[in-house]
């Protein structure tokens, strides 16, 4: 059995090892040139980025959280008398 798990690690190792090197070798085919009405914005800044993509999750779970922890905590509360 344990030759068989081997075996199957090793391939699944080939078939990653081999996908990430056809991606980093393969080029953004039509990345300079632009489509008709394309119009892209301004970029960010990096303050803005970290804001979009590390701040905003980060506050989202934070509530998401805090929310779910006050649902637990009333529905394990209505069983209990009061002291």
């Amino acid at each position: 059995m344990g030759n068989v798990d081997k075996r199957n690690a090793m391939r699944a190792g080939a078939v990653s090892a081999a996908a990430t090197l056809m991606m980093l070798m393969s080029s953004p085919a039509f990345a300079l040139t632009r489509d008709d009405g394309d119009d892209p914005g301004p970029g960010l800044s990096v303050a803005q980025t970290i804001g979009l993509y590390v701040v905003i999750p980060l506050a989202a779970f934070a509530i998401i959280a805090g929310l779910v922890m006050l649902g637990t905590r009333k529905s394990h509360n209505k069983g209990k008398p009061n002291s």
